[in-house]
């Protein structure tokens, strides 16, 4: 009974735009975060289906019971893998099952779908044979890659190589490959669960997104350098970075919530990370200019966003809902635009990656847009040429992700470097906006973080999706992968570095080292 009443209560509170779903999950301190999370999402998922069946039969009426809580209950007995409690709410509940099975029986005869997952909008079906692989990545701070494979391997996963397309993410059973794009990354089936894994459970392995693993890999900050985390819990981003600079130098990073910090704070000592120093403090009141952060030259900002990105949190809106969230993108896109120019406002700044889980325009191209051309001094670098997704036109140096072309959640991610007055006239094209530009000058754009409402979700769900994800089988494993991988080479270090792209090594103004070395 506990598990509904709190999925019920996390609902009701994301209604009221209080705080993200992921925030939420997290402050239950519920015994299975995993099961909260994947019930919370589904119900959100089938929110207006759930609604209409508990209409039809008047539920509400004869139960006494609430719509969220309804909702939840009525998911697993006529959805879901059937209710998983006892007592006074199942007996309630099973008085009605027959009645709740007819309406959603009537629904798909009425649509003339056979599938529960057919009565999704086309935006929130997810077909089999496109559910998401389970990404892995391996914390360099304490294993390698190569190790890593090893123990897979003795525990009678097959490895079947280096992927080279798309294609090869398509694995089945315990079969596993290493990633086309991170070095880092290994992907397994859909089906694949490792929370329980003794890997995951020393910090070994990270369960993070593919997309959610690229702010860090693009950012690449070298070794010994000064980074900041401008909106850092739960912290994958954050490991990730400092298993990239090898625990040496200087990774701040800031939250807002204290609770989401003292979690994070647990997630980074089983990683190993100690590089870190954790503030619990709103990124816009950090002084730039204060003395702690004269050497900080990297940043990685991950804002609050619409999370409509996240596979489990997309959901039909109602047109007056679909007011409301135009309304509610244009407060994000400007305290998301707020945060970009505070973080261009540090000296001696020489790259920021900003990224975000939302597929919204509004939150990406134009949030950009608006940024460089209230910041000549900065430019957009060429990220990742071989990836299969760019951002919207003229801004193609982004890169963006979805399930279909890249097989992750819906992702944005755009690079921005310092450099001199050069090239300002390249620069000037690249910012004309695709669509409707966001005014520099608009009064909206230097509100503070908290006059913005309480966002609906963040990048850093893709990771707790990452934790609770439906597990189906996928298809056949495609060929195209290479079936040897290289020795380990004798006096190789523990920790991996990401590859270095050509367009970190060539693009910056200045001279820089190659501080990543190819595995």
């Amino acid at each position: 009974m506990a598990l509904y009443a709190k999925a019920a209560e996390i609902l009701e509170k994301v209604e009221r735009k209080q705080a993200t779903v992921k925030t939420l999950v997290y402050d239950s301190k519920f015994q299975n975060i995993k099961q909260l999370f994947a019930l919370v999402c589904e119900t959100q998922k089938f929110s207006s289906i759930l609604q209409e069946i508990i209409e039809s039969t008047k539920l509400l009426k004869q139960t006494k019971i609430k719509m969220n809580l309804a909702k939840v209950l009525v998911y697993d007995l006529v959805i879901g893998k059937g209710l998983k409690c006892g007592g006074a709410w199942k007996a309630l509940m099973m008085k009605h099952r027959s009645r709740l099975q007819a309406a959603l029986a009537r629904m798909k005869i009425k649509q003339k779908v056979s599938r529960n997952q057919d009565l999704l909008s086309s935006s929130l079906q997810q077909p089999e044979g496109d559910q998401l692989p389970r990404y892995v990545r391996v914390n360099t701070l304490k294993t390698t890659v190569e190790d890593a494979i090893d123990y897979f391997k003795r525990e009678g996963f097959s490895y079947l190589g280096q992927a080279y397309r798309l294609d090869d993410l398509n694995l089945k059973g315990k079969s596993f490959v290493g990633d086309l794009h991170l070095s880092d990354l290994l992907v397994f089936s859909p089906k694949t669960d490792f929370h329980d894994h003794n890997l995951y459970k020393a910090g070994h392995i990270i369960l993070q997104d593919k997309a959610s693993c690229l702010p860090a890999y693009l950012l690449n900050p070298p070794t010994g350098s000064h980074v900041l985390d401008a909106c850092a819990a739960p912290g994958n981003k954050t490991s990730h970075l400092a298993a990239i600079m090898k625990n040496k130098g200087r990774l701040f990073a800031f939250d807002l919530d204290a609770k989401r910090l003292s979690t994070m704070s647990t997630l980074l000592l089983r990683a190993g990370v100690t590089c870190q120093q954790l503030a619990n403090q709103d990124f816009l009141k950090v002084d730039p200019d204060g003395p702690q952060y004269k050497d900080v030259e990297y940043i990685l900002l991950d804002p609050s966003c619409s999370g409509s990105g996240m596979v489990c949190l997309r959901d039909e809106a109602s047109p007056s809902q679909k007011e409301q969230d135009k309304r509610r993108l244009q407060a994000l896109a400007a305290f998301q635009l707020h945060c970009l120019n505070h973080a261009l406002r540090f000296p001696r700044l020489q790259r920021v990656v900003y990224s975000t889980c939302s597929i919204h325009t509004e939150e990406n191209e134009q949030v950009v847009a608006a940024c460089l051309l209230q910041n000549p001094g900065f430019r957009l670098v060429p990220l990742l040429l071989q990836w299969p997704e760019r951002g919207l036109a003229p801004l193609t140096k982004c890169l963006r992700a979805s399930t279909t072309k890249t097989l992750t959640h819906g992702f944005f991610v755009a690079l921005l470097e310092r450099h001199t007055a050069q090239g300002l006239e390249e620069q000037a094209s690249e910012t004309l906006n695709p669509v409707a530009e966001m005014s520099p000058n608009s009064p909206s754009a230097s509100k503070d973080i908290h006059e913005v409402q309480e966002p609906i979700s963040t990048t850093k769900d893709i990771d707790m999706a990452e934790e609770a994800k439906p597990t189906e089988e996928n298809t056949e494993t495609s060929g195209g992968v290479k079936k040897k991988r290289k020795k380990k080479k004798d006096g190789e270090k523990d920790a991996l570095e990401p590859k270095a792209t050509e367009e970190q090594t060539n693009t910056s103004g200045r001279a820089k080292k190659k501080k990543a070395k190819v595995e």
